[in-house]
């Protein structure tokens, strides 16, 4: 058997310095280039002393967790205990999601007699496995579990930061209730030009019961100027509480939004309660988020006496202002 030291080294490089730089993202850690490179050499280094016979000593579990944590220490520095510690957890938890990852698409990709060849019996009766992986396929199934694992944890974080702005809403009209999830948007500066009224954004399609059919479809459409002419034409319990709120959106475009007066709008968020009834119900004939989060924009103003609840806007939504007209 050949045996390519350098190319074992090299390898255990790339990889060493992958699972040290995905650590100090997930742990929101920026170390000098030079302490990450350091750090890699020290974990190859080790994987190449496997092949000399008089250091066999060195493999034991001690000596390879006083490695990972020399690597920590090289690469990230000290700081304190507890930030120590839960940098060791990032970096060990990496390290299995790879290995854990790049053994399942071994197996995932194997059909049944590979799989089956290489199970044997022991004398004692035990069975064993044998692992044969293929050097490029190693390198190339880290480094797409590796993008696989930050994709999902930069959603999760995402998610995280975004959770912080989404409440519960209940509007009632009437004897008429309606409840969603909503994201306050500090971005969102859309009031009735007339009374200065704020305009809480929802989806049409959340009042699909109460609203006629053709009014939903010139939402969808983006034709609610053309309701004007349509008002009294058709019969409607909610007519006089029917507005139309021009706005002009982040394209600079004006136009037109079809907005219900409520008779008290309740928003909870991060455990503070919100009544008002002075506030209106802008229509938006989409979906406000593609993975369904939320289907209302607050208004900042609702919850205006919440304290830091209108420090951060969302990147992504599109702010509106009210039209001067």
């Amino acid at each position: 058997m050949v045996v390519f030291i350098d190319l074992i080294f090299l390898t255990n490089l790339f990889i060493d310095a992958v699972l040290l730089m995905v650590t100090a993202w997930m742990r929101k850690i920026r170390p000098a280039w030079w302490r990450l490179l350091l750090s890699a050499v020290i974990g190859a280094m080790y994987v190449v002393m496997m092949f000399v016979p008089e250091l066999s000593f060195l493999f034991t579990f001690l000596i390879k967790l006083a490695l990972s944590v020399i690597m920590l220490l090289v690469a990230f520095g000290f700081g304190s205990m507890q930030k120590y510690l839960r940098t060791m957890g990032a970096f060990y938890m990496i390290n299995f999601v790879a290995a854990g990852g790049i053994l399942g698409l071994h197996y995932f990709l194997q059909n049944t007699g590979e799989l089956f060849n290489g199970i044997w019996y022991t004398a004692s009766g035990g069975i064993s496995f044998e692992l044969k992986i293929a050097f490029w396929f190693i390198v190339c199934a880290f480094a797409g579990v590796m993008l696989f694992f930050r994709i999902v944890q930069s959603s999760k974080q995402r998610t995280e930061r975004m959770s912080g702005f989404l409440g519960e809403v209940q509007v009632w009209i009437g004897q008429d209730h309606i409840e969603c999830t909503g994201l306050l948007d500090t971005g969102n500066q859309l009031y009735d030009p007339l009374t200065r009224t704020p305009v809480m954004v929802m989806e049409a399609a959340l009042w699909e019961a109460h609203l006629p059919s053709s009014w939903l479809q010139k939402c969808s459409e983006g034709n609610v100027d053309q309701l004007v002419m349509e008002l009294g034409d058709e019969s409607f319990s909610w007519q006089d509480r029917v507005r139309l709120v021009p706005y002009r959106g982040i394209n600079r475009n004006h136009s037109f939004m079809l907005a219900l007066k409520p008779d008290r709008v309740e928003v909870i968020m991060n455990g503070s309660c919100y009544v008002h009834d002075r506030v209106l119900i802008g229509l938006d004939g989409g979906t406000l988020s593609a993975e369904g989060q939320y289907r209302a924009i607050i208004h900042p103003d609702v919850t205006v006496h919440e304290e830091g609840g209108t420090n951060t806007n969302q990147k992504g939504d599109a702010p509106l202002s009210a039209s001067s007209g």
